[in-house]
């Protein structure tokens, strides 16, 4: 698990490295990343005015299989965690939703990631975002902090999923709820077949099944949920909108 873990941080470090260094996304396809490269990797899923005004660098290291912005549905003065925040785009997207009196948290393991997304918050005088260090299965933040947790395609790359959701409960308030795009594999599909169609870095063999993705988070405590699938990325692989909530009592 730890070398999986590792794995997954060298790919991603080498990406932050890349997009530094000026290289487009089709310059690293081998680096990382959960969607085809010839296609603009995760920028594609972004409204062109919507990414418009940001750093390059940010867009560049756009890596994920969807829009979390495009379903969560944030409002002015919440309080919001991105998990695996990679370069910022998706934290910098939402601070312009929560406003000045709102806040958002960026997650990353990644020392490199997250320099590039420190930098893009500073080019983009983002003054109401935070980047963390650490791992989404071990959140460093306090019980019931945050009204939202989003992520782009990252809780597939975890080896430890159940406690990845279990986090997410923990920090999201009475009422709190997710907006998450990850990878999820049709329930017909044998974990065996799952890693036939793409690697564990690669957002493909790590993947839940839709059924064992609702099973977690039902352990967890998390009601209303709904897992709509919005695109296929391989044979019965697919990209997928998560939506939950934290009951208020």
């Amino acid at each position: 698990m730890a070398e999986l873990r590792d794995t997954v941080r060298d790919r991603y470090a080498a990406a932050a490295v890349s997009v530094n260094e000026g290289k487009a996304a089709d310059d690293w396809s081998e680096v990382a990343g959960c969607c085809d490269p010839a296609d603009g990797c995760g920028v594609k899923f972004y409204d062109v005015k919507e990414r418009g005004d940001l750093p390059e660098e940010a867009v560049l290291a756009s890596l994920g299989c969807g829009n979390p912005m495009a379903v969560a549905d944030l409002r002015e003065g919440e309080t919001v965690l991105d998990l695996g925040s990679g370069g910022g785009i998706d934290v910098l997207l939402s601070a312009r939703r929560v406003g000045p009196t709102g806040h958002v948290y960026g997650l990353d393991m990644t020392d490199e990631m997250l320099d590039l997304a420190r930098e893009n918050a500073r080019k983009a005088e983002a003054t109401n975002v935070e980047f963390l260090k650490g791992y989404i299965e071990d959140v460093p933040l306090p019980d019931a902090s945050v009204d939202v947790v989003i992520s782009n395609c990252v809780i597939n790359l975890s080896t430890d999923k159940p406690r990845v959701v279990r986090e997410m409960f923990r920090v999201l308030r009475p009422g709190g709820r997710l907006g998450i795009s990850d990878v999820v594999a049709a329930d017909t599909l044998s974990p065996d077949e799952r890693a036939e169609r793409g690697s564990f870095v690669g957002c493909i063999a790590g993947a839940l099944s839709f059924a064992e993705y609702e099973a977690e988070l039902t352990a967890a405590g998390f009601e209303e949920i709904s897992i709509d699938p919005t695109h296929e990325e391989t044979d019965q692989m697919y990209g997928a909108i998560v939506h939950a909530t934290k009951p208020r009592t």
